[in-house]
């Protein structure tokens, strides 16, 4: 007679044969780095250098973690991706869709509401990016997440798990024009530098941009992914741009209600509650909150994800010449899709 593995024993040897797994997982992942192209970027030194992967840049960290969640990661239909270029107006796309999701929680008035979670969580925390939950080296275990499990993203279309591409689950991108994205990434970047970093600086960090060179760069590569696979699958994949969001918050909002699969009702929408989530997550509030203005999400500080959110900043701090410049690059790069900025 066959005997019974004791059910404590099989579950330790399950978490022995996971953690093995992630350990021989993460050295593959790290091996594969030192060997790909590198270049200096951000103030921080060797922490701050890119790594070219298929043709994108990533810092160290986030890539093992891009890997990571490539290989081991299972969506589900239900999972909604929040992807963006990063400085794209992320903080907020997470804000507005982690309220817009859990309007119509249970616990309407308590802890686990998400105005009183916005209250005191950065939305970073909220909707968590994938990559991070999976750079620390260990394979996280995300099954016991209700539906729909919100995680955001900056990766490529290309380079999204390989669960997220067959599992049916909706893809939301935003992006934003390339010369505001630009100043809000220089500004987030080196907002860790020292006070008197020289202008030089921005026309370098400028140089390496047009080039294609910047955290998840190139942008237009980025952007083309993401569009055009909106138009291949528009139920699949919805594609907003940061002025329009801007410009129409409330609208864009009712937009990706439906998308997602949650709409406003006509009661919701007589009763002010489209209002009442754009009022709750407006840059004014989010960034006045104490959690924004002291915490710390990882390393970065949370009001660093609170410049200014205007559309336009780039006319102080870009010459003419170099927003024509990029310009030309953004409508070479993007000649013949049907995408404009």
């Amino acid at each position: 007679m066959a005997s019974q593995q004791n059910p404590s024993m099989r579950s330790f040897n399950e978490n022995h044969d996971k953690e093995s797994t992630a350990q021989e997982s993460y050295k593959r992942y790290k091996d594969l780095i030192t060997t790909l192209p590198t270049q200096p970027w951000g103030p921080d030194g060797d922490d701050d250098d890119l790594h070219q992967y298929h043709g994108f840049w990533f810092h160290r960290l986030p890539l093992e973690g891009i890997m990571a969640a490539r290989d081991h990661f299972v969506a589900r239909p239900s999972d909604i991706f929040l992807v963006t270029f990063p400085k794209s107006g992320t903080t907020w796309l997470k804000a507005l869709t982690f309220a817009m999701v859990n309007r119509n929680h249970a616990d309407v008035v308590g802890p686990n509401h998400p105005l009183s979670m916005l209250s005191k969580l950065n939305p970073h925390e909220c909707v968590p990016f994938l990559s991070y939950l999976y750079f620390e080296g260990r394979l996280p275990d995300l099954d016991s997440l209700p539906a729909p499990r919100l995680f955001s993203a900056h990766v490529p279309f290309s380079l999204l798990p390989k669960s997220v591409l067959t599992s049916g689950c909706r893809i939301v991108y935003l992006c934003r024009d390339p010369k505001d994205n630009f100043v809000s990434l220089w500004h987030h970047i080196f907002a860790r530098a020292p006070r008197d970093l020289s202008h030089h600086s921005l026309d370098e960090f400028f140089e390496l941009f047009c080039s294609g060179v910047s955290m998840g760069g190139p942008i237009w590569d980025h952007a083309l992914d993401y569009w055009r696979e909106s138009l291949r699958r528009p139920e699949r994949v919805m594609f907003m741009k940061y002025e329009q969001l801007k410009g129409d918050t409330g609208g864009c909002l009712k937009r990706l209600a439906e998308f997602i699969g949650c709409p406003f009702s006509e009661e919701e929408e007589r009763e002010g509650k489209v209002e009442e989530i754009v009022g709750m997550c407006s840059f004014e509030r989010l960034s006045g909150l104490e959690v924004n203005k002291h915490g710390r999400f990882g390393s970065v500080k949370n009001q660093t994800f609170f410049r200014r959110g205007e559309v336009g900043d780039w006319k102080s701090h870009l010459t003419p010449e170099m927003a024509e410049r990029l310009d030309r690059i953004t409508e070479e790069k993007l000649r013949g899709s049907g995408l404009e900025f």
